[in-house]
């Protein structure tokens, strides 16, 4: 009975030539009243002997079947799929549909054009971790356990130790030298972008901001030397000949001497444009490497010498391309990105220009 019942039911399978009439047959072979499910009820009323004899059988009827109707749907989905593949087209000469469009963000533009031009100098790009040690981030940069830089209302620092070291979020990419110092041997020539962190907001300061510093460790280094990068580099990003700078002298801990950069700039249409020298503006802090902290990785000073500098990335584009304040940069506003942001295309090179 079970094989009659077994070859009805796969003829009827194979016959369907649709997915309506397939569950036809499954809902007659496998349903509740179906045939196959009539004959499984059975196996309550038979002997122990009964059962051992039928039961088999009938679960292999069940089993059968239920191959058959996957089989047979897999074949009907494939044929149902390759006539839709057929008969549907796509007109690729049609218009894209209307779509937000992505930009670039000033950030990450600048970020290109700053390594585009460093990198034409002879500057490898370096990065390290944004959680660091008390170590790297102060006393390795003769930093002293009182400077005000190391205050909590400037500093993020977590409340936990790591290995006996105060852990916090850096506060300049500095850390970044002494470990470029402590794992390589000179000449170095590195530029550390990144994310910095301070407790600071207003118009021109936020909690995390972007910083890029760059370091040369070489012999016979001097502060001509370093003259001559900076202006190199701050003609070629403001893309003008007339840049003029002024080196005030001043001070930070890990440079002596140390000087702040000023560059000239000239009124345009009411606006202050880099360039010329009506009135001057800060862009830059810079010194030459100090003599402890050159120690501090290992190297003699009196063979090795060196300068360091950095500014904001975030200010350099202010600056560059007219933006009064800084705050609009993390507000990840649409409109502000549409109006500011670049095209993927703007691609930042010394031949074609690294402005937009």
């Amino acid at each position: 009975m079970t094989e009659a019942l077994q070859t009805e039911l796969l003829t009827a399978i194979a016959a369907a030539d649709t997915l309506d009439a397939l569950e036809t047959v499954r809902i007659a072979a496998l349903g509740k009243a179906g045939s196959v499910s009539a004959l499984l009820k059975t196996l309550g009323g038979m002997t122990p002997e009964q059962r051992q004899a039928e039961g088999p059988r009938i679960n292999g009827l069940r089993e059968t079947v239920s191959a058959g109707i996957a089989e047979r749907k897999r074949g009907l989905d494939a044929a149902a799929l390759d006539a839709r593949l057929a008969t549907e087209r796509l007109d690729m000469t049609l218009p894209a549909p209307e779509a937000p469009r992505g930009s670039v963000h000033p950030v990450s533009q600048v970020l290109d054009e700053l390594s585009e031009i460093f990198a034409d100098m002879g500057f490898a790009v370096a990065t390290g971790p944004e959680i660091e040690d008390d170590w790297h981030n102060f006393t390795a940069l003769n930093i002293p356990e009182t400077h005000p830089a190391r205050a909590m209302h400037d500093t993020f620092y977590f409340p936990d130790e790591v290995d006996g070291k105060k852990m916090l979020l850096r506060t300049h990419t500095s850390p970044v030298q002494i470990r470029t110092m402590t794992s390589q041997s000179p000449p170095i020539r590195i530029i550390a972008p990144g994310r910095v962190y301070r407790s600071d907001s207003d118009a021109t300061h936020t909690p995390m901001f972007h910083q890029i510093e760059g370091l040369v460790i070489d012999r016979g280094i001097h502060l001509g030397h370093l003259k001559w990068t900076l202006e190199t580099f701050l003609k070629a990003f403001f893309e003008r000949d007339d840049v003029v700078l002024r080196l005030r002298p001043s001070y930070f801990p890990f440079t002596e001497p140390s000087v702040e950069v000023d560059v000239g700039y000239s009124i345009e249409k009411g606006k202050r444009v880099i360039g010329g020298s009506e009135g001057w503006m800060e862009v830059l802090g810079s010194g030459m490497v100090h003599r402890r902290v050159i120690e501090s990785c290992g190297l003699d000073p009196d063979e090795w010498q060196g300068f360091a500098f950095g500014t904001g990335i975030d200010r350099l584009a202010m600056l560059k391309y007219g933006m009064d304040d800084l705050r609009p940069f993390f507000d990840g506003d649409l409109r502000w990105l549409k109006h500011y942001g670049f095209s993927a295309f703007d691609v930042p090179t010394l031949s074609a220009g690294v402005g937009a």
